[in-house]
């Protein structure tokens, strides 16, 4: 399949107009007239996803986060980030990232479906295409009240984790929720001025933390990596689903850090 073609089709799942001004998603590297026969997903393009996908021979590694933030002004090996492309291109392997706009298009309902909250609506950075409402994170509720603790186990056990941080009274009610992957400190208003009584996020620093709880929010850490690797699974499916004659690859869950 032609790289371009393959695009469109990327495109149908997170329109790149869906992200986010600061963020850089699409095409980071590599020419779309590119016959492509396998494709790596993960969710970083760091060095060992790109070994990972040039071991299986994958002409594309399709990202969540973008291999390149800040512009590059050389391209060479004396930079990490740079030695990243350099790397990509003798492997004739091209990068696609889908970033806020799989999170605008996707993420946070994907996150709640999986938890089993009834969705209402997007939490932040709330935009409307074709009549339907897109934004970063969600709004949601369970059918019944329980436990701020319940919930902490609720969300371990669906995302496949052995901790998450909680800021609040373990013992108090539940039905009302925001959800956030990824980093969603920024989302700690949104979610009271939404009226919720937990948000479920990541890389929430002791101070936004507290500060949250103070103001009524509890919030359960399920760290930046904790919800945001279910991006892999489901581009997986999706990619299956609507490509022929197309190899797809995933990486196996790989926590980018060790809890002792």
């Amino acid at each position: 399949m032609i790289l371009g073609d393959l695009i469109a089709r990327l495109q149908a799942v997170a329109p790149e107009d869906f992200a986010q001004d600061w963020d850089n998603v699409g095409l980071l590297v590599g020419d779309r007239k590119q016959e492509i026969k396998k494709i790596f997903i993960a969710l970083d393009a760091d060095e060992a996803a790109i070994a990972q996908a040039k071991a299986v021979g994958a002409q594309l590694l399709l990202t969540h986060h973008p291999l390149i933030f800040s512009p590059l002004k050389k391209v060479n090996c004396d930079n990490f980030i740079s030695a990243r492309v350099v790397e990509l291109l003798r492997s004739q392997m091209s990068c696609y990232a889908m970033h806020t706009n799989f999170d605008a298009a996707h993420m946070g309902t994907l996150a709640a479906e999986r938890m089993g909250l009834i969705v209402e609506g997007p939490l932040a950075d709330i935009f409307s295409r074709d009549g339907v409402d897109y934004g970063i994170g969600v709004v949601g509720r369970f059918g019944e009240v329980m436990q701020l603790e319940q919930l902490a186990e609720l969300v371990k056990w669906k995302f496949d984790l052995s901790t998450v941080k909680v800021f609040g009274d373990l013992k108090s009610g539940v039905k009302r929720v925001a959800v956030c992957p990824g980093s969603g400190k920024s989302t700690i208003r949104d979610a009271i001025a939404a009226g919720t009584q937990v948000l479920i996020t990541g890389d929430i620093d002791h101070h936004s933390g507290i500060d949250a709880v103070a103001q009524g929010l509890s919030i359960i850490d399920a760290g930046h990596y904790g919800i945001e690797h279910i991006f892999i699974d489901y581009m997986k499916e999706y990619l299956e689903a609507h490509l022929q004659g197309v190899e797809i690859f995933a990486q196996q869950r790989r926590d980018p850090f060790i809890v002792l």
